[in-house]
This record gives structure tokens, sequence and C-alpha cells, in this order.
């Protein structure tokens, strides 16, 4: 019989192992020595030991997962308690117990991990159904899409949910992802037939302006066209090709009709230029007679000055004010000569200049004497008043007088 600290051998060639609950059959041996049914045995722990250490080690410094590692543990316990290996299986048991400890802990610490990261999962997904439905109320078509295409993006990036979670929340971003396409959709079939509708509208306009082209007509057809114009621009923009090709055939047709009318106002202000001249001329002809000494003959050349006047056609309208009021200037003298001559020679006027005179002279010759008389009798208070009204009389004679001598003294 052989043994040593862990098994033996016995006559019949049974190889026993030691245990802690006592001696354990591990196999029988009849091919050799009992040394060498040790040795055997003895290898058949030393392997279970290789591999328990492996796996102490994948479960340490790998992924395994809890599944794959507790599988793994119970091979290996199958394999002590089986018994069919010589060596010190307490020991390995404890190793066991111990790996499924770190196992289970494991197992604790990922479904604590799994549950913070499905928490902050489900927070992040609401965070995007909610930006997604703002989005889905924003008139930022290009900025607005592209931002829910991006949310898509992460949200496909986040780990799943519960199902009944996860498809709720899936359902709410996928509805407001849905609501913004349709009201973009309508926003630019709308925009669509805006423009279409601008598009006719400034088909019509075109058609006229290129009809008024040729026009001769210099004042009513610029008129016309900033109407076009203001038309135009309250009719919106069409499609970008169809608004360039209208725009420049709307411009084109003005500048055909303002060339010409350019052409045609050069020669007109060359003219105008020419008549500015003659006028001013005449201005200067006419200011020399004033002041009027001869007023009847001042009269008859100031007409013939104007009759030439008449004569000459237009001038340039900035400097028309300047020159027409230089010979009106002239016609108001004329005018007051004539209104100074009138009331020299009116006989009722000069009779009642007279009379006003005599009332006032004979008014101030009152007064006078009511202020000597107050005087007189020491009441200076009533002098005092008399002669503030004195002053006022003795002002309207002067006036009186001074108009009188109008009619010649």
């Amino acid at each position: 019989m052989s043994s040593d600290p862990w098994g033996r051998v016995d006559e019949t060639g049974t190889v026993y192992v030691r245990t802690a609950d006592g001696e354990q059959v591990v196999g029988s041996w009849q091919a050799g020595s009992p040394e060498e049914a040790l040795a055997y045995f003895e290898r058949k722990y030393d392997g279970i030991v290789v591999e328990i250490g492996l796996l102490e080690r994948r479960v340490k410094t790998t992924d395994l997962s809890a599944k794959d590692a507790t599988t793994a543990i119970d091979h290996l316990r199958q394999q002590v308690d089986e018994h069919h290996a010589v060596g010190d299986l307490d020991a390995l048991r404890k190793r066991l117990d111990a790996l499924v400890a770190t196992v289970d802990a494991r197992r604790e610490e990922r479904k604590v991990l799994k549950a913070k990261q499905t928490d902050e999962a489900k927070q992040a997904k609401e965070a995007l159904v909610a930006e997604a439905e703002e989005l889905a109320k924003s008139e930022q078509w290009r900025a607005a899409g592209e931002r829910l295409r991006a949310l898509v993006d992460t949200w496909k990036g986040l780990p799943r949910l519960d199902r009944k979670s996860d498809d709720e929340l899936w359902h709410r971003f996928s509805h407001a992802r849905s609501a913004f396409s349709k009201r973009r959709k309508a926003h630019f079939a709308a925009l669509d037939a805006q423009r279409e509708e601008a598009r006719k509208a400034k088909e019509k306009l075109v058609t006229e302006a290129e009809s008024l082209s040729g026009s001769t007509d210099w004042v009513g057809t610029a008129a016309r066209y900033r109407d076009l114009m203001t038309e135009w621009k309250a009719a919106g923009r069409a499609q970008r090709e169809a608004e360039d090709d209208l725009w420049n055939r709307f411009r084109g047709a003005q500048d055909v009709f303002f060339a010409a009318r350019g052409e045609v106002f050069a020669e007109r202000d060359a003219e105008q230029g020419e008549n500015l001249k003659l006028k001013e001329e005449l201005a200067t002809e006419a200011e020399k007679l004033v002041p009027v000494k001869e007023l009847k003959a001042a009269r008859a050349a100031f007409r013939g000055i104007n009759e030439r006047w008449e004569a000459i056609g237009h001038v340039p309208r900035d400097a028309r004010p300047k020159v027409e009021g230089r010979m009106q200037a002239v016609e108001r003298a004329l005018q007051e000569a004539e209104e100074s001559e009138w009331r020299r020679t009116n006989p009722e006027a000069r009779a009642r200049a007279e009379g006003l005179t005599g009332q006032l002279q004979a008014a101030v010759d009152k007064l006078r004497g009511q202020i000597d008389t107050a005087r007189a009798q020491g009441n200076n208070a009533r002098a005092d008043k008399l002669a503030r009204e004195l002053e006022g009389r003795q002002a309207l004679l002067d006036q009186a007088l001074k108009g009188l001598e109008e009619f010649g003294g």
C-alpha cells in the first residue's frame, strides 16, 4: 500500500483522497504501481488548480459575464466534488466559494451600474424627447431639421430601456419629428404656392413693362414704371430661377425707356440752358427800371420785356424760381409805384386824408389845452394821463401828415 498527505492506494488498487469529511474513493488503479496511481491523480488535481487560477484571473481582469463565470465555477466544482483528483480538495472548494462571492459581488455591481446607466439613459432620452417636442413647434426649418437629425443619432447611441418605457419615449420622439416634418412640408407647399402666384403677377408686370419700353410719354410712362416697381415689390418673390429671369426682363424694359428718355432730356436740358441765359439777360434789363422814375414809360418797357420773356421756352426746373423771382420783384415795384400814383391823384382819397388830419390836429390841440389847465390847477396825475393820450394822438397825426404829403402836400 502507498500513501501521501492527501491520498493513498490500498492493496486492491483503490485510490482514496483525504477530505474534511473523511476519505473519498478517487478511483481504481490496476495498470502500474501505487506511486504512479497517486502521481496520476495528483496531476489531475494540478490541472484543476490551473483551471481555477485561470478562471480567477478572467473574473478579475476581463468582462466575463456572471452567467458564464457561474457556469465555469459549477463545472470546476463538479470536478472537485467527483473526487477524481488527489490533493487539497477542501482548499479548492474554498477558492471556488470565494470566486462565487466575487462573481456575486461583480453581478451586484453590474446590476447597480446597469440600473444607473439605465436611469441616465432614460433621463437622456426624456431630454431628447422634450427638445424634439419643442423643436416640433419651431419655424426655423433648416436649423430645427438639422437638430432633429442630430437628436436621432444621439438616440441611437443610447442604451435601450425596458420595452415599455423605450417604446413610449420613442413614440413621443417619433411623433414630434413627424409633426415638424408635416408642418415644414405644409409651409413649403404654401411657400411654393405663393411663389407661383408671385411669378404669375410678375409675368403680367413684365409684359406691361415691355409694352411701355417704346413709349415717348416721358412723364406718364415714368410714373407708371414707378407704380410697376411698387407692385413688383408687393408681389413677393417667385422661385429663384424665375425671379432672376423676370427681373432681368423687367429691368431691361425700363432701361430701354429711360435710356431713350435720357437722350431726349439731354437735348432738352441743353436747350433750356440757353433759355435760362436769355431770361437772365431780360431779368437784368427789367431790374434797370427800378427805382421807377417815369411810371408810364417803365410800365411800357416792362410789358415789352415780358413779351420777349414769354416767347422764350422753358428753363431748368431748379433755376426757375430764382430767375422768375427777379422778374416778379420788378413787377411788384411797378405795382407799388402805380398804387402810390393813384393815391396821390385821387381827390376823394385826398379829401379823406385832409379830413382825418384836421380831426387829429384838433384833438391834439384840445389835449394840450387840457394838460395846461390840469397843470395850472395842480392836478398832475390828470395832466400825466392826458400827456400819455397826447403821445398816441400825436403819433397818429404824424402818420396822417406823412400820408398827406404823398398827395402833394
